[in-house]
């Protein structure tokens, strides 16, 4: 097993949702990347690029921007597992709602606040006493454990929920080993090539899923406006930050508001 201490950055990104619902939104990321499927309900995004050493953020905000942006205009909550030479640790988005994360040091010692474990527990509705308490080994000292076999630990208690990842995407490998095993394994890419195709893709989800009321009507109206709202300033202040994945986060909800409301105008008036 390579040490620990010495991995170059790297992160994977899970998402709670099959890859017909994940792909459309990872298009709006703006960046490539490989999309599988990762257990049952579950779907794994393999970074093909790496921001965190050519921007100004480090891996950890950066797939923390991403695992918003992901999340913000979708019913489904994403898991962004990262790693560098000193630290590892996870950030679980969902929507709006107040990230979640703990760190762990090289040689697995904890750092973060055990209030993060239960409130990431109960967003994933993993067990309140089993699966709780197994996370609680994961915020105690064990020299034994570095801080990748705390997320291989933390992959362990998530398999309850139906996560199962791909053979050979292994949270601590290198970014490029990633790729190239996802790659191997035939997962899709993902590609940024124009709003013309990402508006196609986020149509395509909408006549293909069941989205049901949401989609036209009074519903669909109120958010797409409120998503308008919200998206606008985000970018602005996400362009200001230079921070590529709350940028992306505001695109997203951008594009999401003004969709559904030319969708529920398309579909309430078909010959308009």
């Amino acid at each position: 097993m390579p040490d620990a201490s010495a991995a170059a950055p790297g992160a994977l990104l899970l998402c709670r949702a099959e890859p017909p619902a994940v792909r459309p939104v990872a298009h709006l990321l703006r960046e490539k990347m490989l999309l599988a499927p990762a257990g049952d309900g579950w779907s794994v995004l393999v970074p093909a690029t790496k921001p965190w050493l050519t921007g100004a953020e480090p891996v950890d905000q950066v797939l923390a921007g991403w695992a918003g942006a992901l999340t913000v205009g979708a019913g489904w909550p994403a898991l962004a597992l990262w790693w560098d030479e000193s630290r590892a640790g996870y950030t679980l988005a969902s929507g709006f709602r107040r990230t979640v994360g703990y760190v762990w040091l090289s040689d697995g010692t904890p750092v973060g606040e055990d209030e993060a474990m239960r409130t990431f527990a109960a967003r994933l509705g993993l067990d309140p006493v089993f699966d709780v308490e197994a996370l609680g080994g994961l915020t105690r000292p064990d020299s034994a454990a570095d801080a990748r076999a705390r997320l291989l630990g933390l992959i362990a208690i998530l398999a309850r929920t139906g996560v199962a990842l791909p053979v050979g995407l292994t949270p601590g490998e290198p970014t490029d080993r990633l790729r190239s095993v996802a790659a191997a394994q035939g997962a899709e890419t993902i590609e940024w090539s124009g709003w013309r195709d990402a508006v196609r893709a986020e149509l395509d989800a909408v006549e293909e899923g069941p989205l049901g009321p949401w989609v036209r009507g009074p519903k669909a109206r109120v958010l797409g406006a409120a998503q308008l709202v919200a998206g606008i300033p985000l970018t602005v202040w996400g362009l200001r930050r230079r921070s590529a994945g709350w940028t992306a986060a505001g695109v997203i909800l951008i594009a999401h508001g003004a969709l559904s409301l030319a969708y529920d105008r398309m579909r309430a008036h078909p010959c308009a």
